[in-house]
This record gives C-alpha cells, structure tokens and sequence, in this order.
C-alpha cells in the first residue's frame, strides 16, 4: 500500500496537543511557510526522504483503541499534502477523534477536510495586514487564504483555538492586543499565547524579552475580557 502521506514523525501519547484528550500526533512533512520561531524545521521540506510505513501506524492505532481518544494531524502543515483527507479518513473510521494544527494555508484544501475534524488548533501568526503576516511566515502569502480558512472555521460549527506564539523579534505587545482585537471581533472565543523559545541560531533573545507578554497586566486582562477561554501556554 502507498503512503496516503509523508510523516516526519509521529508522537505515541500525548496530553497536550488535543485538549481534553489523549492523542498521538502525527508530524507530516512539508510546510510552504518559513516562520522565524519555528522548531520543526526539519519538517519544512515536502521532498525529504521519509521511510515511514503507514500501514505500520495503523497497526499501532488499533493497539490503542482502548488508550487513546483521538490522532492530531500536525506539521509542518498538514494541509500541503493532497493526501490528508484519505489519512483522515481511514483514522477516523476506526472510531478515534481527530484534530488538526494549521495555520489556514490552502482554503480550498481545508474545506475538504474540515467536515471530518473533530478539533482545529488554528495558528495566528501576526496581525491580519498581508505585510506584517509576511514578515512572520518568512515569504510572501496571500493573506486572504488564511483569513478565508478562518472564516469557514467560523462558520462550521467546530471546536477550535486561535493560539499566537509570542516572538518578540516579531510582535510587539500592542501587536498581540491587535490581534486579539481583531480575533475577537471576528467571533473567536478561544484564544491561547504560546512562550517563544529561542532557536538554536537565536543567540539574542532573552528569556526576559520572552517573558515581557506574560507579565503585562493590561495585556492579559484585556485578552481575558475578550474570550470565553484565554490562557497563555509556556
């Protein structure tokens, strides 16, 4: 059997990734942007090599149908890959839930595969203005792809988190409280900012630089006063 897709890797138990659930996670290769935080880089390159057996997952799966509760398809980013809804698909007929990590690349793509998601964790990058968005991916993107993903995520009804990864060469504070405005005022009720933490080639930023979101009190309790759900993620 072909691989219905490329996996860099996968985690067999995890707490983290899908709230309130116990999931594995499925890394899949190949992602089209370049964020200067991120920390799979590894995962960036669709062409890389891969020599792993879908098939041999599967097996795994079945082995913890009374352990897990569901499989998160993460990245990279998952929707890259035209094979994402056949993976879906086969998992989800074998009774687990299903989440997916995504910063919304490839609407049309998501809107194939978000009937069959039971929980999207929806990654916001900057402010939603295309230059500023730009310089948080590393390339030039059509920012309405991603506020098109948004929207239809929106409107489907699903469980779902925006969550921003507060790198301070990028965001400023006010740049959080912006997009916290803007995702409020969209109808986002759930909304999460993860601790940047240095890349390797980051010889630079401190862990004070780091912590200078999570210790503003006026930032906090304005994003805790716009959503149902806030929290901050170290």
């Amino acid at each position: 059997m072909v691989n219905p897709i490329k996996i860099g890797g996968v985690e067999t138990f995890s707490t983290v990734d899908f709230p309130d659930k116990i999931a594995a996670v499925v890394f899949m290769q190949g992602c089209p942007w370049r964020c200067p935080f991120c920390h799979n880089a590894v995962l960036q390159d669709i062409n890389a090599s891969d020599n792993f057996i879908w098939e041999k997952f599967v097996e795994f799966l079945e082995s913890r149908k009374k352990v897990l509760d569901g499989v998160v398809f993460s990245g990279g980013e998952p929707l890259v890959q035209d094979g994402l809804e056949k993976a879906i698909e086969q998992v989800k007929a074998m009774g687990f839930q299903i989440g997916l990590h995504t910063g919304g690349y490839r609407p049309k793509h998501f809107e194939k595969v978000l009937p069959l998601v039971d929980w999207v964790g929806f990654d916001i990058k900057a402010p939603l203005e295309e230059k500023r968005y730009q310089k948080a991916v590393g390339i030039n993107l059509n920012l309405d792809d991603v506020k098109a993903s948004l929207n239809m995520l929106l409107k489907s009804g699903k469980d779902f988190e925006c969550r921003t990864t507060c790198d301070p060469r990028i965001l400023s504070i006010a740049d959080v409280a912006e997009i916290g405005q803007e995702l409020s005022d969209l109808g986002v009720k759930k909304y999460f900012l993860q601790k940047y933490r240095p890349i390797e080639s980051d010889k630079t930023t401190s862990d004070a630089d780091c912590e200078q979101f999570f210790l503003d009190r006026n930032l906090l309790d304005e994003l805790k006063n716009k959503f149902s759900v806030f929290d901050i993620r170290k």
